[in-house]
């Protein structure tokens, strides 16, 4: 066989594999809670899998490669981000909130923010739902926008024509399975995706003759690559920035639905050792990946752009340059399973917000559970077109674009509106509704206004703004601002005296 044969047959049993999980997930939908939340009887192996495979996404297979081609160790403050962040979660934040989550019913983020703050009037709710609905279509977008990119790279295809191929196998699956489809087919992706960021760096190390070899030609090139600081003055914010990739995992709703679907908070030990684990592995073999395809795919003098915009060339580059034929198709598959496990996961989380928060629990709350399941398809459906619109003006607009930063965007806004309000939902009983809204809206709206409008600033003031990236200064600002309301609200306190046990039984 060509090794063109070679890849479209590894492409093939991939997707037909993601269409298999889908037809047999779709059997176990009966209701709502199936759809949503796989029936809270999701065990930890599948968790732990289904979040690591969920929270990474298309970034990490050429956006942190090419970090690590284009900076070097530099990008390892993403992998120390990541295992903090993905840590924190497990360890500090996951029992508490699965105990909370339990106590209320809750099946969505939204749900267990209603509950936690009493707000029958379902504002929280609302807004959780409108947020969700903005942010991971961008971020949906970005996803659907890397798979065209991913056919471009590994068969030549036309861009849109790999959309349209990733666009169509996903809607399939997740539309007929849930989400239950959603984490099987994390399992399986997840499981490609540290497979391959283990075994690529390896076979490129080989290739190469040694570690030894590596670092005296990225010397030669660029000794800056092997420097872990970026400097000083407001370049050491860039670096704070890059660690501080790992706030994301505190609280955002496609994390933190996993806990909800978990089966026992028993199995909850045993979950973060294995996303750790997955997490270390993962990360650090995506930025090995990086410097060890720079160093065999390019000389010195060579202009990094011959790896692509963000040096998001180099993982397919480097594939095609030390895998026999056969294994090719094998990797194309591995990033289309970090593209598509982040996408199924991230509708699935959107259309939980049209349909359970706004539909269900607002506009027509006597709807039985088990009548949601097509108007839940229907709403994944939808929403999944106009995230594919979303990326087609996208890339006729920007054709320049970097995936790393189009994804950390979408990240961005979903972390600062969540993460702020469930870390002090879950630490703090003094935290109120009117607090917990005033942070949301306060994160949603920092992440725009540090993105686009703080690094307009004059002088050094815009320049440390965009060195640190969008993220950390709205999530500091939706902090703030959810303590300072919940001081000021007296009458919000008075109101939730009750949580201060729900909170006490939670943490023991």
């Amino acid at each position: 066989m060509t090794p063109q044969v070679y890849k479209l047959v590894g492409i093939a049993l991939y997707l037909g594999v993601l269409l298999y999980i889908g037809v047999l997930a779709s059997r176990r939908m009966n209701n709502v809670r199936d759809y949503f939340a796989g029936g809270k009887q999701i065990g930890f192996w599948a968790v732990a899998f289904s979040a690591r495979a969920t929270g990474e996404s298309a970034w990490l297979l050429l956006g942190l490669t090419g970090m690590g081609a284009t900076v070097g160790v530099q990008a390892m403050w993403v992998v120390i981000g990541e295992v903090l962040g993905v840590g924190a979660a497990w360890l500090l934040m996951s029992r508490r909130f699965k105990r909370l989550t339990d106590r209320y019913d809750s099946l969505t983020l939204p749900d267990y923010l209603e509950s936690r703050f009493r707000d029958h009037g379902h504002v929280l709710r609302l807004v959780s739902a409108a947020t969700l609905v903005v942010f991971v279509t961008i971020y949906v977008s970005a996803q659907i926008d890397a798979t065209g990119k991913a056919f471009e790279s590994f068969l030549a295809w036309d861009y849109y024509v790999g959309v349209a191929v990733g666009f169509v196998v996903v809607m399939v699956y997740i539309v007929s399975g849930g989400f239950v489809a959603v984490v099987w087919s994390d399992v399986f992706q997840g499981a490609l995706m540290g497979l391959g960021l283990v075994a690529l760096p390896i076979v490129g190390l080989a290739v190469a003759g040694g570690i030894t070899l590596v670092v005296e030609g990225l010397r030669a090139q660029d000794p800056s690559l092997l420097q872990w600081s970026l400097g000083e003055g407001t370049e050491i914010l860039a670096t704070l920035a890059l660690l501080l990739i790992g706030l994301g995992f505190l609280g955002s709703p496609q994390i933190f639905v996993r806990f909800i679907a978990l089966r026992s908070e028993d199995e909850i030990g045993r979950g973060a050792a294995v996303a750790i684990v997955w997490t270390l592995l993962a990360d650090t073999g995506a930025v090995v990946t990086g410097l060890v395809g720079r160093h065999l795919l390019m000389g010195p003098g060579d202009p990094v752009a011959t790896l692509g915009s963000g040096g998001e060339g180099v993982l397919p580059s480097l594939v095609e340059f030390v895998m026999p034929a056969f294994l090719v198709g094998l990797f194309i598959a591995v990033v289309l399973s970090a593209i598509m496990s982040t996408v199924d996961s991230l509708l699935v989380v959107a259309s939980s917000a049209v349909v359970r928060d706004w539909f269900q629990k607002v506009r027509a709350p006597d709807t039985p559970d088990d009548a949601l399941v097509r108007h839940s398809r229907i709403a994944t459906f939808a929403l999944a077109c106009v995230a594919l619109t979303l990326a087609m003006t996208v890339a006729l607009l920007t054709p320049d674009r970097s995936i790393f930063w189009f994804v950390i965007f979408g990240w961005s806004g979903i972390a600062a509106t969540f993460c702020p309000t469930v870390i002090l939902s879950l630490v703090w009983s003094g935290m109120t509704g009117r607090g917990a809204l005033v942070a949301m809206v306060t994160g949603f709206a920092g992440v725009p206004i540090f993105k686009f409008l703080a690094p307009a600033l004059s002088g050094e003031t815009g320049d440390a703004f965009a060195k640190l990236s969008e993220l950390p200064p709205a999530f500091a600002m939706s902090m703030l601002a959810g303590i300072v309301v919940s001081l000021l609200d007296r009458r919000g306190r008075a109101r939730l005296e009750e949580t201060a046990q729900e909170l006490r039984d939670a943490a023991r």
